[in-house]
């Protein structure tokens, strides 16, 4: 029998994402998806590289957290042959309604990062950006990530990078004296139980993986180019936003970027638990 705090903490992050699907925010009208999309792009512009949307075509790919869609229609775009998963069903149904407007058809489902309902050695490639730490059970995350790929198959999964520029912003604001760096990010950054890894853990997670690379970049929350959410909107954090230091902190912090993109391949022989 599931553990009942773990249970409530992944209804909290249903419930998280249900009421702000990722990037929502730049939605502007309910269907002006490329408004979202390029807000995106412009704020994350390495994404399109890291995928490899544009190498895709043909292959079988499985998104894990499709959120509101923006990267699952470039890999139908592409040509591939792509499934996306999310645990929060008003995602889904975004994503869905993305993809109907650009004459695609979308193969979506409500499915738990945790509990893939996929066979074994299915896909060539798996990608998850930005989901994975909000799950309570990240490492059963990507051994099924791990499970359903091919031999040979390639995983791509952005994950919380440990120290991070965000994270001392927000002990700043509400764990200063109180709280670890790591236990405020857990409490405050997105949907609670969000979790952060040094380059260290990731590689001790993934040791099953093959050919693993690590690459560390700045979110748009490093830099304070995201809208801020509803919680930082007096005067003082407008006045923050305008007059961050973002050409010094590019310059001289780039260790302490949230995001690390991660790559790595499942063995040819894989062994048997």
């Amino acid at each position: 029998m599931a553990n009942p705090s773990i249970s409530d903490l992944k209804d909290e992050v249903r419930n998280f994402w249900n009421a702000e699907p990722c990037g929502a925010r730049y939605l502007g009208e309910l269907t002006d998806f490329e408004a979202h999309a390029r807000a995106r792009y412009e704020l994350e512009p390495y994404i399109p590289e890291f995928a490899q949307f544009s190498s895709s075509r043909g292959l079988k790919v499985l998104e894990i957290g499709v959120g509101m869609g923006a990267d699952y229609l470039e890999w139908l775009k592409a040509g591939a042959d792509a499934t996306g998963v999310d645990l929060s069903a008003i995602s889904v149904e975004q994503a869905r309604r993305r993809c109907e407007l650009a004459a695609h058809q979308a193969d979506l489902r409500v499915a738990d990062a945790e509990r893939l309902p996929f066979s074994d050695n299915t896909f060539d490639v798996v990608y998850s950006y930005g989901v994975m730490h909000h799950s309570p059970d990240t490492e059963r995350c990507l051994r099924e990530a791990q499970r359903v790929l091919k031999p040979g198959g390639e995983a791509r999964i952005m994950l919380y990078h440990h120290p991070s520029l965000t994270g001392v912003m927000l002990w700043l604001r509400y764990g200063i004296f109180r709280k670890s760096l790591r236990s405020t990010v857990y409490q405050y950054l997105e949907s609670p139980g969000t979790k952060t890894y040094t380059r260290a853990e990731i590689r001790a997670l993934m040791h099953d993986f093959e050919n693993l690379r690590l690459s560390q970049v700045f979110s748009p929350g490093d830099l304070l180019l995201n809208q801020p959410s509803p919680r930082f909107q007096s005067r003082f954090y407008r006045l923050v936003w305008r007059f961050f230091p973002r050409a010094l902190i590019r310059k001289f912090g780039r260790k302490w970027g949230l995001f690390l993109l991660i790559q790595g391949r499942k063995p040819l022989v894989f062994p048997q638990p």
